[in-house]
């Protein structure tokens, strides 16, 4: 499946959507109710989002979803009010954190199954910056973005990371490992 193709006038509505919950959760507390009415067909479409804040370059939230399950504006909404403040890694954002913030918006694929037999088949296999990756095994899981790849280039150490958030030890493998790769679109 294909990203979502977003116009120049969208993703500034996606980023004003974003800033607009964030700074309604600094007033008042509580998520935007996101009316429909006046966003494109695109932005009502079905899709799945990853919202991150960074705080001076730095990481100060990222909450979002694999699978499309809402409207993409309100989606966008929803993750960008849990990323400022409910990810569990961090206190919820303070208004004076919030005018040294930046906001990035991923707008994902659908994620599709990637056979692999070995953890060396799935390194050959992915492209690096390009694929953001899922890995599941009894009860474990995690994803990293397509972004992530910047911070870890090389596969080998993207794939043990990513072990790593999901519980796993980094040399860990097993035949039962279901991988499943999406692109993204960064907003």
């Amino acid at each position: 499946m294909s990203c979502i193709n977003l116009s120049d006038e969208e993703k500034k509505r996606l980023y004003e959507v974003a800033s607009l919950a964030i700074e309604q959760g600094l007033v008042s507390g509580e998520r935007r109710i996101i009316d429909l009415s006046g966003f494109s067909d695109t932005l009502c479409q079905a899709a799945a989002t990853f919202v991150t804040v960074l705080k001076q370059g730095e990481l100060r939230g990222c909450i979002g979803v694999l699978g499309a399950i809402r409207p993409l504006v309100q989606d966008v909404s929803h993750n960008a009010f849990s990323a400022a403040f409910e990810d569990p890694r961090f206190a919820p954002l303070k208004r004076d954190e919030w005018r040294l913030c930046a906001l990035h918006i991923s707008v994902l694929t659908q994620p599709r199954l990637l056979p692999v037999t070995s953890e060396q088949d799935l390194a050959g296999k992915l492209k690096v910056g390009e694929d953001g990756l899922i890995l599941s095994w009894h009860g474990h899981r995690a994803t990293f973005l397509p972004s992530v790849w910047e911070q870890l280039p090389k596969p080998e150490d993207f794939i043990g990371q990513l072990k790593r958030k999901a519980g796993l030890d980094r040399k860990f493998w097993d035949k039962d490992i279901k991988a499943e790769i999406y692109q993204a679109t960064y907003i």
